[in-house]
């Protein structure tokens, strides 16, 4: 079974940065369609991934995200990235990766993902 371990959270001073790692066993990253998700406390995890790579290396963010955070992959180390620069406190939350096999196409949809990583917190303070 697909495994993806998550690491480097943390917390920040606004406007700082962190970056997120995801690595994937059983299956290669570069085959697989990944995306990041988060959930904010108090909140249910958020439907659409703030950020997603599909297996060509196509990307997809989300709006509040786009142009801050960038979504990016290492094949040799078989490692899933999200950097994370200018952070708000609206970005603090619980962060997950996710994985898709079987599928080339892109999708920042929650519900088309089958395997997930056990999420990391990311707290940026005002």
């Amino acid at each position: 079974q697909v495994q993806l371990v998550e690491s480097g959270g943390g917390s920040v001073e606004a406007g700082g940065s962190l970056r997120l790692s995801c690595g994937l066993s059983r299956y290669h990253v570069s085959s697989a369609s990944m995306a990041w998700f988060r959930q904010a406390p108090g909140k249910e995890r958020e439907r659409e991934g703030v950020a997603s790579i599909s297996s060509s290396g196509f990307t997809s963010y989300a709006d509040s995200v786009r142009g801050r955070f960038t979504i990016s992959r290492d094949n040799d180390k078989n490692t899933l990235y999200l950097q994370m620069n200018s952070l708000k406190p609206e970005d603090s939350a619980m962060y997950y990766c996710a994985a898709r096999t079987g599928t080339s196409t892109i999708s920042r949809s929650a519900s088309t993902y089958l395997y997930w990583g056990q999420g990391n917190q990311v707290t940026g303070s005002s």
